[in-house]
C-alpha cells in the first residue's frame, strides 16, 4: 500500500470505517511489531494489541496527516512499552539485557545497514535488541520503521541531534560485530559475482 492509499485509509478510519482501520492495521502492524519486539521482547504482541486498542479509541480525536499518524502510533506504542517495563519490574522480570556497552570505535554505518537489510528479520532484531536501549530504539525507528529524524525525535521525546547520535552509535556498534561484518562481506561478494557474470554474458543472452 502506497502513502496515498494509506492516507485514504486513515481518513476512512477516522470517519469510523472499519475497513479503513483494517487497512491501516495491515500496513503498519508489521513495523510496529518489529519495533516492540526489540523494546519489550516476548510481550510485543500484547503491547501491540494495547497500542491498537488505544488508537481505535482515540482516532476520532486525532487531527493530522499520515506522517503525524505514524509518529502518534509509535509514540503510543512506546508509552505502552514503558508501562510493560514497569509491570515487568514489579514482577522482578527484566526482558532486556542491560550489559551492553557503547562502542566508541568508528565503523562505517553502511556495513550494519547492508547486513540488516539483507538478512532475516529474527537475526537482525536479535542483534538490535542487544544494543543499549536508546540506541536500539533509535535504530528501529529510523532504519526499520522508516521514520525520519524529526519524527523519531517526536516519538522518543528527544532532540533531533540526540536521535542522530544514538542512531549512529547503534549502527557503529552493529558494524563492529564479527557476524555483521561476515554477512555484509558475503553479500558484497555475491553482488560482485553477479556483476561479473552480467559483464561477461554475451549480448542478447
Amino acid at each position: 500500500m502506497n502513502d496515498d492509499d494509506l492516507a485514504d485509509a486513515l481518513a476512512a478510519a477516522a470517519a469510523g470505517d472499519e475497513a479503513g482501520f483494517a487497512r491501516l492495521w495491515r500496513a503498519l502492524q508489521p513495523a510496529l511489531l518489529r519495533y516492540l519486539r526489540v523494546v519489550v521482547g516476548e510481550a510485543a504482541e500484547d503491547v501491540a494489541s494495547e497500542t491498537w486498542l488505544q488508537v481505535a479509541r482515540d482516532l476520532p480525536t486525532f487531527n493530522g496527516q499520515l506522517p503525524a499518524f505514524r509518529v502518534w502510533l509509535f509514540r503510543i506504542g512506546r508509552n505502552r512499552s514503558i508501562d510493560e517495563h514497569r509491570r515487568a519490574g514489579r514482577r522482578r522480570e527484566d526482558p532486556r539485557d542491560p550489559s551492553a556497552q557503547d562502542d566508541a570505535r568508528s565503523r562505517v554505518r553502511d556495513v550494519a545497514l547492508e547486513a540488516i537489510e539483507n538478512s532475516d528479520t529474527g537475526w537482525a532484531l536479535r542483534l538490535i535488541a542487544a544494543l543499549p536501549h536508546d540506541q536500539a530504539e533509535a535504530v528501529m525507528l529510523r532504519v526499520v520503521a522508516g521514520l525520519d529524524v524529526a519524527q523519531t525525535a517526536q516519538v522518543l521525546g528527544k532532540r533531533p541531534g540526540a536521535v542522530r547520535v544514538a542512531t549512529m552509535r547503534g549502527l557503529r556498534r552493529l558494524a563492529s560485530l564479527p557476524e555483521v561484518r561476515e554477512r555484509a562481506s558475503t553479500s558484497l561478494s555475491h553482488r560482485g559475482a553477479r556483476t561479473t557474470a552480467d559483464a561477461t554474458r554475451p549480448e542478447g543472452v
